[in-house]
């Protein structure tokens, strides 16, 4: 009977019902699928599985192909389902699920056998790069199906590389990932990832630090003073420099000009004592190591002394000190026109401000001048106080003319009255 069934289904031609549904697979090697073959409305008709050869590997409940790894996992009028355990490239294929009515209802099951690939590998050109040149990685994902895909990360950026895929005689994909890039000094520590992404496997990854060399970093420090640099003071500076390799040079120079012999050097400090104005220039600091060279400078600028003013006691060294005073204030707060940065002209840090004192005693000056000139002014004015006096003809107020009154005025000098007025 059931060779009979087997002859009456291959005489005639499937249809591929809507009533008879499967589902594909996608398994990973060596693990294990299952196949359902489900019957929406059953006429109790037979349900069998076939595989990509057209043998049948169940007919209802029994299994005639004599494979093991073939295990019944539930049977009904609904539904037939069936696993196959340790799949293998070989398994990979269409399987039938088949209904026996008249004409028999057939639906398909692709089974599709991932192979992940094998652990990725970065190989660099340049095992120590050096800041600014180019450098070139590879990444490879051996013997995959289907071919993997490779992403690169550097630090927290993806950067874009070229693919190459190449299929094997045995239907394995490698595939081969090119990166270029140019490094600086930030990439020095810097992980580079190589992502491999395959529907068989996450988080599948190598990774490389880099190793990057650098020239030196070069800043000069002031030590001494912390203001203004003026005659007669020491100066002390400390040169920083940092790189990789480390600098193992450090050397001191003044531009256009020699270092003053006085000058004492001791690795990266440069100490002058009793600064003057001949020591005005610029002077570098210098660091050298395999990768190349870099400097930082110091501009020099020697202010005067500072100068105490004494306090005026007349009103004419009142008017000198005044005048020197303000020139001294104008030498200590003429512009720079250089950088600030490094110039003992800005103070190095220190704001360019007057000295109180000076300003001050200024003050003081003008005040007590200011006294000094009421004072004088004062004693001018009562030595020229004065008093004149008048005389007007007694009696003239009672004369009936002119005449009269001249007649009286005349004879009454001897009887007028002192009068007196006062000029301020």
């Amino acid at each position: 009977m059931f060779q009979a069934a087997l002859h009456k289904g291959a005489a005639q031609i499937p249809v591929v019902s809507q009533n008879l549904v499967t589902d594909n697979v996608s398994v990973v090697e060596g693990e294990m699928a299952i196949i359902s073959c489900r019957v929406k409305d059953n006429d109790d008709s037979v349900i069998q599985l076939l595989n990509p050869n057209r043998q049948t590997i169940y007919f209802r409940d029994m299994r005639p192909l004599k494979d093991a790894r073939f295990q019944l996992v539930n049977f009904s009028d609904n539904e037939l389902r069936v696993s196959l355990s340790n799949v293998s490239l070989s398994d990979e294929g269409r399987y039938v699920c088949q209904l026996y009515t008249d004409p028999p209802q057939e639906a398909y099951a692709d089974i599709t056998v991932l192979i992940p690939p094998g652990n990725p590998i970065i190989e660099a050109r340049d095992e120590i790069l050096s800041e600014g040149n180019e450098t070139e990685m590879t990444c490879t994902a051996m013997s995959s199906k289907p071919a993997a895909t490779i992403r690169w990360m550097k630090g927290d950026k993806e950067l874009p590389g070229k693919p190459k895929v190449e299929l094997s005689y045995d239907k394995m994909y490698t595939v081969t990932s090119r990166l270029t890039f140019t490094v600086s000094k930030e990439d020095d520590g810097v992980p580079v990832l190589c992502i491999v992404d395959h529907p068989a496997v996450k988080d599948f990854q190598a990774q490389k630090y880099l190793e990057v060399q650098y020239k030196p970093e070069v800043k000069i420090v002031v030590e001494f003073p912390q203001g203004l640099t003026r005659e007669g003071e020491n100066l002390e500076l400390t040169c920083q420099a940092k790189g990789k390799p480390q600098p193992q040079r450090v050397k001191w120079v003044k531009v256009d000009d020699d270092v003053p012999s006085h000058a004492v050097i001791t690795g990266g400090d440069l100490y002058i004592e009793n600064l003057n104005k001949s020591y005005n220039g610029t002077y570098r600091c210098v660091a050298s190591n395999s990768v190349g060279e870099s400097y930082d400078d110091y501009i020099l600028y020697v202010y005067d002394a500072p100068t105490t003013t004494p306090i005026p006691t007349t009103a004419t060294t009142t008017t000198t000190t005044i005048t020197t005073t303000i020139l001294l204030v104008c030498s200590d707060t003429t512009p720079s026109t250089e950088p600030a940065a490094h110039d003992s002209r800005a103070g190095e840090g220190a704001p360019r401000t007057v000295d109180h004192a000076v300003i001050g005693g200024v003050v003081a000056v003008v005040v007590f001048a200011m006294l000094c000139l009421l004072i004088v002014l004062g004693r001018y004015f009562a030595r020229h106080k004065g008093t004149y006096f008048t005389h007007e003809a007694k009696g003239a107020d009672d004369a009936a003319d002119a005449d009269t009154a001249i007649i009286n005025a005349e004879g009454g000098h001897t009887n007028s009255d002192e009068k007196k007025e006062y000029y301020i």
